[in-house]
């Protein structure tokens, strides 16, 4: 059984935890009670792993950490790619009380180095592709104890599980204790240590993926976000253990004809992208109608999701995309719009068990229709960072959480995403959000991608600046940005058009696809 009680309260459903709950249990051990042994976990095109072998495989990888020494609250950092050895190492940590800590494997030594000193971590476990990157952050002295490929190779961790005990107890623990760690930088800044407990994975997988999705066994998640990322992790790995489904992994960079390709093989029921992904997917025209005629769930987050992908998507899809906004902090998405309730433009409303503020600079509470910064609270939240007291009492007051995003809540209690606090715009003395502008660039039927920063005119007054990738590069000249600057005229009131539109091969993003102004102000200022 899941243990986990869910009752109705003034903000929606609140779960109730029995004393001892170590959630390895709940998403791991209880499938084998539960009678879902040969019952499929994880699809690769190279291996398939039902749910007895991912039991016994985890509790060998559990075996072997701790016979190399490791205690509970020990950490473990983990460089490994999507593959079943990920879902080894993580619930193998967490059912023997280490804090297994996956973090982003783009990241470059530099990065590793401080967070190795950072997290006081005792153990690595990497993927053979990462190898250079970890040797050059370990090349100096470490305060590492063992690092250790993760499988396939010689001295790997599979390899000491392998003779391990097929067998163990979960580690005693409470659903408020810490369980896992993951690492968010944001768009600037060095990577911040968000700690979470195993309450968290729970309430993410509960309130939003069965509450929101529908998810049950009978689903296959496909997630493009990596397991590292706080959306990946939900949508590629706790969201389908926690209802018994699959979850379809790989490794490689997921490029349209590989997606397109996993579509026809394993037909999944639930997709999971963010909006730059599914407009390249739709441009590279791979991904036919005849391949998602089982998806009855697709999903967008990360940045707000233009009416007019939308548009396109529905085109081949028989579903159409609920889009969403979460984060590392929250674990997963906490406003979004549902299968049936499906609000143009809008991020959607409050995943019931979360609440909302919009406040102004002063914390005060702003009515409908105004912009201002979006707090959340629920049961999902961090409660710190890791080794930042400072970031931690800026951001998280009373258990509500600063997000860092402008948002506005129109009078039906659908809510707006107008960018990161620092992208908006003042023209005017009027606020604009550039994703407004981004929506009607996109719009128009030779523009792939757009990015909007602000730019100060000859006059020192701050005017939109457009930066713009083709569908075909060859079109880029004046005549296309004036008859862009012509639709936005159109489309927009007269003071948003862009003054300026540069044409560019590619936007500057994030890992996970969010599009980072802050790098495109930069450029225009050199």
């Amino acid at each position: 059984m899941r243990q986990v009680r869910i009752n109705q309260g003034n903000n929606g459903p609140e779960l109730q935890f029995p004393h001892t709950f170590n959630v390895a249990s709940a998403l791991i051990d209880r499938h084998l009670d539960e009678g879902r042994g040969k019952k499929t976990a994880i699809l690769t095109v190279d291996e398939t792993v039902n749910y007895e072998t991912l039991v016994t495989n985890v509790n060998r990888y559990g075996n072997a950490l701790k016979k190399i020494g490791l205690l509970a609250g020990d950490r473990v950092l983990m460089v490994i790619k999507d593959a079943p050895e990920f879902y080894y190492v993580f619930w193998g940590c967490i059912k023997t009380g280490i804090i297994p800590v996956p973090l982003n494997t783009m990241l470059t030594s530099e990065d590793y180095k401080f967070i190795i000193a950072d997290s006081g971590a005792n153990v690595l476990v990497y993927s053979e592709e990462f190898k250079d990157q970890i040797t050059a952050a370990i090349m100096a002295e470490t305060p590492l104890q063992h690092v250790l490929p993760a499988r396939h190779v010689a001295g790997s961790l599979a390899e000491l599980a392998r003779d391990e005990s097929p067998t163990l107890a979960a580690s005693p623990a409470a659903a408020d204790d810490d369980c896992f760690w993951l690492y968010s930088s944001g768009t600037t800044g060095r990577p911040k240590g968000v700690v979470h407990a195993h309450r968290d994975i729970v309430a993410t997988s509960q309130l939003y993926n069965v509450g929101i999705l529908g998810g049950n066994v009978s689903d296959i998640y496909y997630s493009i976000p990596r397991l590292f990322f706080a959306y990946g992790l939900g949508c590629g790995m706790t969201f389908p253990l926690w209802v018994g489904g699959t979850a379809v992994l790989d490794a490689r960079r997921p490029l349209p004809p590989i997606t397109a390709e996993l579509f026809a093989r394993f037909k999944p029921t639930i997709f999971a992208a963010v909006p730059t992904y599914f407009s390249a997917l739709l441009a590279s025209s791979l991904l036919k109608s005849e391949h998602v005629v089982t998806l009855r769930r697709c999903v967008s987050g990360g940045e707000a999701l233009p009416e007019e992908l939308q548009r396109r998507w529905r085109q081949i899809a028989p579903a159409p995309i609920t889009d969403g906004i979460g984060s590392t902090e929250a674990l997963h998405i906490y406003i979004s719009n549902t299968i049936d309730d499906i609000r143009p433009n809008s991020s959607g409303r409050a995943v019931p068990g979360y609440q909302l503020r919009i406040i102004d600079e002063n914390g005060d509470a702003i009515l409908d229709d105004s912009p201002g910064r979006l707090l959340v609270k629920g049961p999902s939240v961090t409660r710190r960072y890791w080794n930042n007291p400072a970031k931690t009492a800026s951001s998280i007051v009373d258990g509500w959480l600063d997000t860092g995003d402008t948002y506005y809540r129109d009078s039906d209690g659908y809510y707006y995403y107008c960018g990161r606090n620092d992208d908006m715009l003042k023209v005017g003395g009027i606020w604009v959000s550039p994703f407004e502008i981004e929506a009607a660039l996109i719009s128009h039927p030779d523009v792939l991608e757009a990015a909007v920063t602000g730019r100060a005119d000859d006059a020192g007054l701050i005017k939109p600046e457009a930066w713009i990738v083709l569908k075909i590069a060859a079109y880029a000249g004046e005549l296309l940005a004036e008859d862009i600057r012509t639709l936005c005229k159109t489309a927009l009131a007269p003071y948003k058009y862009p003054r300026w539109i540069h044409f560019v091969d590619e936007l500057p993003k994030t890992a996970t696809g969010k599009i980072q102004r802050f790098k495109l102000r930069n450029a225009a200022h050199d």
